[in-house]
């Protein structure tokens, strides 16, 4: 159980939250902040107002089941944030290791992707498979050291980036907050964690602020040597009962990303 990180992500969860999200009336003209009230939360949850005063304090044994089942449903916590915390109150179970094998399904799968460049990651976004045409488009992530296939570590030299308010760095903050709860003993994930904060506010931000909703979608550049600019989509699917995830990257059709897609296979063929 980590009870600091347990009583951050509760309080932060309960500041963001309104009055009106839980079925409370607003009431925003009496309240010095705009969240709720902890006695609130601890209502809502069927528990005492000092026992969750001693969680976001840290000084509260380890909640059961049954009170994080509460908590969850009195901060109305999504799928991704009640497996936080549970984790974080040490009563999910252990996870498997991230180093687990790709299965051969996904492997055969990415080869018949066609025009469609794709590659495999883990929970610590290392890419762990991919296929051509992914590699002629991002970069030869076979003359890669191990340790610098990883997306943070590819965006930090700039191989590739997110369009708009850099919506990837709040994406890789969410997944990883999941694996360094799934992994605290990860010091891999500590390291990587620890640069790409320095390197990225917006990563920075939204990891302290426990953001776990990972966004399915995303919009990427990546600056290709031959074709320029290229603005893809892109999408993450999860390889059903297992931690991988393949991602694969599209262009809308009649676009001059769509049309150097097509150039680049007909020149990997």
């Amino acid at each position: 159980m980590n009870k600091r990180e347990l009583a951050d992500f509760l309080r932060r969860r309960r500041e963001e939250r309104r009055p009106g999200d839980v079925g409370l009336p607003d009431g925003s003209g009496r309240r010095r902040t705009p969240g709720l009230r902890r006695e609130e939360v601890a209502w809502l949850a069927g528990v005492s107002t000092n026992y969750y005063e001693r969680l976001e304090q840290a000084r509260a044994p380890r909640p059961s089941t049954q009170v994080l089942a509460a908590l969850g449903t009195a901060l109305k916590l999504s799928e991704a944030e009640g497996e936080h915390l549970a984790r974080l109150a040490g009563q999910a179970p252990p996870a498997t290791e991230a180093a687990e094998p790709v299965p051969e399904g996904v492997l055969r799968l990415l080869d018949r992707l066609g025009p469609i460049p794709a590659y495999v990651v883990n929970e610590r976004l290392d890419i762990v498979a991919w296929n051509a045409l992914a590699a002629s488009l991002i970069t030869d992530f076979s003359k890669l050291p191990r340790e610098e296939r990883n997306s943070l570590r590819l965006s930090m030299r700039g191989v590739c980036s997110a369009n708009g308010e850099n919506h990837f760095a709040r994406q890789a903050a969410a997944e990883l907050r999941l694996a360094a709860a799934r992994h605290p003993d990860d010091r891999a994930l500590v390291v990587l964690t620890r640069e790409y904060a320095e390197f990225s506010r917006e990563f920075a931000e939204s990891w302290r602020d426990h953001e776990v909703r990972p966004r399915p979608t995303l919009r990427k550049r990546i600056d290709h040597p031959d074709f320029g600019p290229l603005d893809l989509d892109c999408q993450t699917l999860h390889v059903p009962g297992q931690k991988h995830r393949l991602i694969l990257l599209s262009a809308e059709p009649g676009t001059p990303s769509h049309k150097a897609l097509e150039d680049l296979m007909t020149a990997a063929e």
